[in-house]
């Protein structure tokens, strides 16, 4: 995203709804964007209405209350003159906006987001079968973000354990190797709000995959989420949660169960 500083009144509105706090007044009293913060998520150009004012009407106004000891303040959810101006975004910066704006149709997986399909659809895809567990790795939250360079650690230390990782997600796409995890080089630098690792392994692993992100935390500039799915059993257990106790945490309480209201395309074996 960039401001036209021709236009800019310096209004401060953009400010409080970015993502990233990346916008900041520059000291000509007008609004800039910070890029290499900036994760092209497009939340300041959605959230605010563009007014269509004049520039010069909006500086006239405050300068006729300034001399008042009268101040303007425009509506929160406002840009008066319309002064952000989404940029033609080339490769890899691209990248950012595929990964960060809700609105965006990521091309590698053809819908919006930073993922593939949630894993509450597995009774059609039957991504997950019985004996193993999916594994969603989340690196970056608004606020923080998160570099490639370090995403890029956390798929190699996964991949250096043996996982398979989703071929449809789109940072699997982004690898060289699925086999090292390594990232291409030229969009290590990009910063994305954040990026979704999705995997899956036999149940049993559980343990020895949290205890080597546990390591892998501290080398990287950002935080981890993780996320862990199975298939319920028929007593209607849940088998992933024992062995995630086993390496000593607490499982947050179950977030999505598929009823199977639906017609299942897939049956295992």
């Amino acid at each position: 995203m960039e401001i036209d500083k021709k236009k800019c009144v310096g209004c401060g509105n953009c400010h409080a709804v970015c993502t990233m706090a990346a916008i900041y007044l520059d000291e000509d009293g007008k609004s800039v964007v910070n890029q290499d913060e900036c994760v092209e998520c497009g939340n300041c150009y959605r959230v605010l209405r563009n007014e269509g004012y004049r520039p010069w009407f909006v500086r006239l106004i405050r300068k006729i209350l300034s001399s008042l000891r009268l101040g303007y303040l425009a509506e929160v959810d406002v840009c008066p003159t319309g002064a952000l101006t989404p940029r033609q975004l080339d490769w890899p910066r691209s990248l950012r906006a595929a990964f960060s704006d809700p609105s965006t149709v990521h091309p590698g997986t053809g819908v919006s987001g930073r993922g593939t399909e949630e894993i509450k659809s597995n009774d059609v895809t039957g991504r997950v079968r019985r004996g193993e567990a999916g594994l969603v790795v989340e690196i970056g939250r608004p606020g923080i973000g998160a570099h490639f360079r370090d995403v890029e650690k956390v798929a190699m230390a996964m991949a250096r354990l043996g996982v398979a990782f989703e071929p449809m997600n789109p940072v699997t796409q982004l690898m060289e190797d699925e086999k090292t995890g390594k990232i291409r080089e030229e969009v290590l630098n990009e910063k994305v709000l954040s990026a979704i690792i999705e995997m899956k392994a036999e149940l049993k692993r559980i343990p020895e995959f949290l205890r080597e992100l546990e390591k892998v935390q501290g080398e990287v500039d950002t935080v981890i989420s993780v996320g862990v799915a199975s298939r319920c059993l028929p007593d209607g257990t849940i088998p992933h949660e024992g062995w995630v106790k086993k390496t000593g945490y607490t499982p947050s309480p179950n977030g999505k169960t598929n009823l199977g209201l639906g017609r299942p395309l897939f049956r295992e074996d």
